[in-house]
This record gives structure tokens, C-alpha cells and sequence, in this order.
């Protein structure tokens, strides 16, 4: 515990639970949340009190929503015969951030990951299952991440959906916008070629 109060060495503990925080940040985080005004940390209390108690999982696409259904969901404006599923609520942001994607989403919260101990019936598969079988999707992109986890858990999926009579594709790799091939992977270039448009 070294020679920090307890409840700030309780604090530093809390948010180094965070993803991606080690001690250094956590700790950071603890100090800054002790300068604040007594309001503003009540503040940021009740935020994280709120945002706990009123959102809920979409009860068609398992995105975070305060209603029944979440926004995208709800939209008449949306294209049902296409689902894109990510792994996670964040990828839908990145998705809707280039405003070309017109469907509809999925979200498994998680990966299948034996090494984590997550099989697949940790996730929210199942429940993408229920939606195919309505006959109006006819494509399923697989939007997971180009990892281990990520392609083991398209391929799981693709091989559920095929015999639904449903497409099932996988998001196009390759190289990022003004990077060098010198510096690309033999993974990365194999992606890049297999995933090829016409000019």
C-alpha cells in the first residue's frame, strides 16, 4: 500500500481496473479526481451511478440503449438485410463515424478466447442466431478484429450462419492510408492483396 491514505490507495486500485491503465495512470487519474471541486466529483460519481443503473443491452442487437431498442435499431431508415457484427459497443461508434454504413448491427461482448476462458456461449451469439431466421437478413459481415480471438471467432460464426442460407463475410484487411510497404507484415500484404478493388 506504500504511503498513500487508504482511500486514495483504494482509488489508485479502482482505476487501474481500467483496460489499458497501469499504476502510473490510475494514479494520475486519483489525484485529479481529488483536486476537483467536492460538485464536480459528485458529479462524475453520479455520471458513472447513472450510466450504470440506466442503460441496458438492445434487446435485438445488444448495444447499450436507455430505451427498448437503441437509435439504429428503431430506424425505418436502416438497411435489414445486412448486420455487421463487432465485438464490442465502441466498434459501432467507429462504424457510424464514416457515415457509409447503412445497416444493422451486433454486438457479441467478447471473443472466443479458451485462453481467457471465454467459449462462445459467454457471448451474445445465440441471439444473432434468432435474428437470421426471419429470412430478411441476407449478409452477416464479420467485423471482428484482425487477431487470433477476433478470426477465430468470425470463422465459429461464418460456419453457424452458411447452412441459414445467409452470406457471411469478412471485413477487407490491408494496408492503412499513408503507411510504407517496407513496414507491413506478411499478414497485413496477404490481406491487402486477397482484398483487392478494381481500379
Amino acid at each position: 500500500m506504500g504511503y498513500n491514505a487508504a482511500p486514495l490507495e483504494k482509488l489508485i486500485e479502482e482505476f487501474s481496473k481500467f483496460p489499458g491503465i497501469g499504476r502510473k495512470g490510475a494514479t494520475r487519474m486519483a489525484y485529479q479526481v481529488l483536486s476537483m471541486p467536492a460538485a464536480e466529483a459528485l458529479q462524475l460519481a453520479k455520471a458513472i451511478e447513472n450510466a450504470h443503473t440506466s442503460l441496458h443491452r438492445c434487446r435485438v442487437c445488444q448495444d447499450y440503449t436507455e430505451a427498448d431498442l437503441c437509435p439504429v435499431c428503431a430506424s425505418q431508415k436502416r438497411d435489414r438485410s445486412v448486420i455487421c457484427v463487432v465485438e464490442s459497443p465502441r466498434d459501432i461508434a467507429a462504424f457510424e463515424r464514416t457515415r457509409e454504413y447503412h445497416g444493422l448491427y451486433h454486438v457479441l461482448h467478447g471473443l472466443i478466447s479458451p485462453m481467457d476462458g471465454v467459449g462462445a456461449e459467454q457471448l451474445c451469439i445465440k441471439e444473432l442466431l434468432a435474428r437470421l431466421y426471419s429470412g430478411e437478413v441476407k449478409e452477416v459481415i464479420m467485423a471482428t478484429n484482425p487477431t487470433v480471438e477476433g478470426e477465430a471467432t468470425a470463422m465459429y460464426l461464418a460456419k453457424l450462419i452458411k447452412p441459414l442460407g445467409v452470406r457471411a463475410t469478412r471485413l477487407a484487411y490491408g494496408l492503412p492510408v499513408g503507411s510504407s510497404l517496407e513496414y507491413a507484415d506478411e499478414t497485413t500484404l496477404y490481406r491487402a492483396l486477397s482484398g483487392r478493388d478494381e481500379l
